[in-house]
């Protein structure tokens, strides 16, 4: 059984989801509780027929309003005055959800490097049990980027006549060689770290600081770096750019743990939308809803082709890009393009 919960009436609250069973993986293994933090924006109507629900990225939160203001909030394209918006922070992340710091009920004692491996499939159907708590029946709007595109994919293919739209931003049906590879260099980094190992809510830091300037490298594009990160004429140190990665390094070290990035990041790796599915393809055909797979012409991380290739395999899929410098997380910047795609594909809707 699960907690029942209430649809908040107010513009924004942020509550914990608690389910009473245990949660089994994809892997077999169980997590003997489960608990999710989620955020809510505006009403839920009488119909049930206005939920907008975003999956976050891989260092995301609930609180989508923050992170995507130019997107979420008063008077902006996803209104709470006209819809209910939904984010749950993912399990796995340090975020209020079950994650590597919680305590196993089983041991009484944290997690930290026995926390049982996730899958984006598994991520799917903790989402699916908010859902169910909160007795929402279908969904207007599934979105998400990145490592939550991956998820919202997943959750896609077995909600079926449940979801009406869905959009992936910059996203993928199967993590390539690519993905993985940046993400293993990543957790070598982490690995290096000499309190790597600990059992400290520290542990790592540094090297999470590593890492998180080797993932910018693939967030951004060649020619971001050229126009934002450029050195004065005759500069031979501290260069502009290796000041900036730093800077992000620390930053993600303040707020984030190296254990959640290490399962998050694990999580990216196992995305394959055809495991056990016959084929990919044969998945991807199985999703029912109309579906908007947004590119970015200059991103290195997750390629324009591999969202083509989601519009071209569902049935009622279709392709847009958005043309930046920015790279992979131009989807998080380009607002007004974003607006304009998304205008587009609801005005074309049957």
């Amino acid at each position: 059984m699960t907690e029942k919960l209430t649809i908040p009436s107010i513009e924004m609250r942020t509550e914990s989801f608690k389910s009473q069973t245990p949660f089994e993986l994809e892997s077999g293994k169980v997590l003997p509780e489960l608990e999710l933090t989620y955020t809510t924006y505006g009403s839920l109507n009488a119909e049930q027929n206005n939920v907008v629900w975003v999956v976050h990225a891989l260092t995301g939160d609930s609180k989508v309003g923050e992170w995507w203001n130019g997107m979420v909030g008063e008077d902006q394209f996803y209104d709470p005055a006209n819809y209910f918006i939904i984010c749950v922070n993912l399990p796995g992340s340090c975020y209020g959800s079950t994650n590597p710091l919680s305590i196993n009920s089983n041991t009484g004692d944290a997690y930290y490097y026995d926390f049982p491996f996730l899958t984006t499939r598994d991520m799917a159907r903790a989402l699916d049990l908010v859902r169910e708590g909160l007795g929402i029946r279908s969904i207007h709007t599934l979105l998400g980027g990145s490592l939550g595109g991956q998820v919202a994919l997943e959750w896609a293919y077995f909600l079926g006549e449940n979801l009406k739209n869905l959009v992936i931003l910059a996203s993928t049906a199967k993590s390539s060689p690519w993905v993985v590879g940046f993400n293993e260099t990543q957790r070598m980094a982490i690995e290096s770290d000499c309190t790597w190992g600990e059992k400290s809510p520290e542990a790592g830091r540094a090297g999470l600081e590593t890492a998180r300037a080797i993932a910018m490298l693939s967030y951004r594009h060649p020619s971001d770096f050229e126009r934002k990160q450029q050195s004065p004429e005759g500069t031979v140190d501290g260069f502009r750019a290796a000041t900036y990665l730093r800077y992000q390094g620390q930053k993600l070290g303040k707020r984030f743990t190296a254990l959640s990035y290490w399962v998050l990041s694990k999580a990216m790796d196992s995305h394959d939308l055809g495991r056990g599915r016959e084929s990919l393809e044969k998945a991807l055909e199985k999703i029912k809803a109309r579906t908007l797979a947004v590119g970015v012409d200059s991103d290195l991380l997750f390629l324009p082709q591999e969202s083509q290739y989601i519009a071209n395999h569902i049935p009622k899929g279709s392709y847009r890009e958005i043309k930046s410098t920015a790279g992979h997380d131009a989807f998080l910047i380009e607002f007004e393009q974003l607006k304009y795609i998304l205008r587009s594909f609801y005005l074309n809707a049957d």
